[in-house]
């Protein structure tokens, strides 16, 4: 049995503009290798293509010639809600040329919408709902469809689901991701600019699942129970990168890192006690940090946190976010600082209840929080989150897949007079933040202490530089 999985670019453009997302950011798609390797340590063949394109525009050759030389009777995609459409071109061709391929297709799009995608999308085989490794394996290894857990497919006319996984995954006693498989890394994947300190860099996942529940979120592949990789998976896993593939720096894109304590004081520990030299990331949220937990991040090579922040007006935050105090955050924000630690904000613009007056209350918050960096998303409504089935009575949802990518408003809530002017406003505040006295005078300093990510400018200023022209508002207003 050989499988192929690919991982669709997708549309990961702002509509009307050229899309420069590779030079911008660009990382390994886990789900997919922690998959291959799972599957590689039962004898089953893999590989995997990562495009670097999407097909509508750079057609399907190179997934074509793929097919042709690997001869899979599997091909996995996984897609979200973005990248679904791009997948499915490449699936339709794959079935022209060689129609006993099998499709499967998995992640959070599918296992959002699960059964009504076979019913619309004729060229796809299989949908494997929830984590993939286990399911897909017993796919591989011939398991009749009927008696795999987690799988949605073809039964003669009708469509047949067997359910959510239950039997999941201990988590370390997978294997890690096949960062060997992936052509090109580490050099070709890049994380956003000034947000390490050291290059090459990779991306971990340490946990799956979250038991917080915003309005925002898609829980349809992880749900809401929390699992996690002990102390000892993570610093191996550390390791492994360093060895085999010179690693200096890693990106922990958990939900909830600092969520376990004890996981994160032993794993700090081993970090001190067996020195990598090595830096991180991590996230944090609300009520699961304290300065002897941030000395100890600090201490073991922590680098910068990430706080999901997402509106600074304490009504819209309360509104999406459960438990979350304004007050509390902008303390916090401080002690990180204080305990020698980068923060970064997150926040979503557009979110039901949005005003133009919400907008500039967070706006104005941002400038008391003097952060060390900010991301501001535009917010979308994913099929799987609870905001998603009373979205179009809160104001005009444009559910056009390709757009779904959070960096277009394809919704434009009751209080904004129209996207045009929600696109001004946003362009507003992303000026706003950076070019601040705050932004300015920490800048200066940033570029020595993350080298690379001034190389990258440098090499690539003329494109981002129009980067830079596609955030000057209009001034219509």
């Amino acid at each position: 049995m050989r499988i192929l999985f690919i991982h669709p670019f997708g549309s990961n453009w702002v509509e009307g503009s050229k899309d420069k997302i590779l030079m911008a950011n660009r990382s390994a798609p886990i789900g997919i290798l922690s998959i291959m390797t799972f599957l590689m340590k039962q004898g089953i063949e893999v590989d995997v293509l990562n495009c670097n394109a999407p097909a509508r525009l750079a057609g399907t050759d190179e997934t074509m010639n793929r097919v042709r030389d690997f001869r899979p009777s599997l091909v996995g995609f996984t897609a979200t809600t973005s990248s679904f459409p791009d997948a499915y071109r490449q699936a339709e061709e794959i079935k022209r040329i060689s129609p006993d391929t099998g499709i499967v297709f998995g992640g959070v799009h599918v296992s959002a919408l699960r059964e009504n995608i076979l019913a619309s999308f004729p060229a796809i085989d299989f949908l494997i709902i929830g984590e993939g490794e286990k399911a897909m394996s017993e796919l591989a290894m011939g398991v009749k469809p009927e008696n795999i857990q987690g799988l949605i497919f073809r039964n003669g006319t009708e469509i047949q689901s067997n359910g959510l996984r239950t039997d999941l995954c201990e988590l370390d006693d997978l294997p890690f991701p096949a960062f060997n498989k992936l052509e090109g890394f580490p050099g070709a994947y890049h994380p956003p600019l000034y947000n390490y300190p050291h290059a090459p860099c990779a991306t971990i996942i340490s946990s799956r699942g979250c038991p917080y529940q915003c309005s925002y979120c898609d829980r349809s592949v992880f749900r809401r129970s929390f699992r996690f990789n002990s102390a000892g998976y993570l610093y191996e896993h550390m390791a492994f990168l360093k060895k085999e593939f010179n690693i200096r720096h890693v990106f922990f894109y958990d939900d909830l890192f600092t969520f376990h304590r004890k996981r994160i004081e032993e794993f700090c520990r081993l970090l001190q006690a067996k020195p990598l030299h090595m830096t991180f990331n991590c996230a944090v949220r609300l009520g699961h940090i304290d300065d002897d937990l941030l000395k100890m991040l600090k201490a073991s090579g922590c680098w910068m946190v990430s706080m999901g922040i997402e509106s600074g007006d304490q009504e819209m935050l309360s509104r999406h976010k459960s438990n979350v105090d304004l007050g509390e955050m902008k303390k916090t924000v401080k002690q990180i600082q204080r305990n020698g630690l980068r923060v970064k904000g997150l926040f979503i613009m557009g979110l039901p209840g949005e005003t133009e007056a919400t907008i500039k209350t967070t706006s104005d918050f941002i400038a008391e929080l003097e952060l060390d960096d900010m991301n501001m998303t535009k917010f979308t409504p994913f099929p799987g989150a609870p905001i998603y089935k009373t979205i179009h009575e809160e104001g005009v949802f444009n559910e056009e897949w390709e757009l779904m990518n959070c960096l277009n408003f394809v919704f434009v809530p009751k209080g904004i007079e129209s996207k045009e002017r929600l696109e001004e406003l946003y362009k507003q505040f992303i000026k706003r933040f950076y070019t601040s006295k705050n932004w300015v005078r920490k800048f200066g300093p940033l570029m020595f202490k993350s080298p690379h990510s001034t190389y990258r400018m440098i090499k690539n200023l003329p494109a981002f530089l129009k980067i830079r022209k596609d955030f000057e508002p209009e001034n219509k207003h």
